[in-house]
């Protein structure tokens, strides 16, 4: 299965990040939620994007353009196949920066990915 680390997970119930959390495991995915509030979703503690892990298939994000640049490095040191941008993360900038490194960047929405066998 393909291990995703959901970038701006949030423990609040509203947030799309925590819906896919609980879609992604209950799906039978493993996660790794990063955030900066300490907290848990989906049985999984979020933690600060300091830790690099080296077996994440998918980063899928949930923090908007003008907040992604602190997260740059460590997305690309991550070495994911491929980062989803969801609706309203969309950055061609940071897109650019993962074809260079050969991870495929993919406009779309976890969640429609998940509920139409897509993912």
């Amino acid at each position: 299965m393909k291990k995703t680390l959901i970038l701006g997970a949030s423990t609040n119930s509203a947030r799309y990040s925590y819906l896919v959390a609980n879609k992604l495991v209950r799906k039978g995915y493993p996660i790794v939620n990063v955030g900066r509030k300490v907290g848990e979703v989906a049985g999984v503690a979020i933690e600060p994007a300091e830790k690099i892990h080296t077996d994440i298939d998918t980063i899928t994000l949930y923090v908007g353009p003008k907040n992604q640049e602190p997260y740059y490095d460590y997305i690309l040191n991550t070495k994911p196949k491929r980062v989803i941008f969801n609706p309203g993360s969309e950055n061609a900038e940071l897109a650019a920066k993962l074809r260079a490194e050969g991870i495929e960047p993919v406009e779309a929405c976890t969640l429609v990915m998940l509920n139409t066998g897509q993912y």
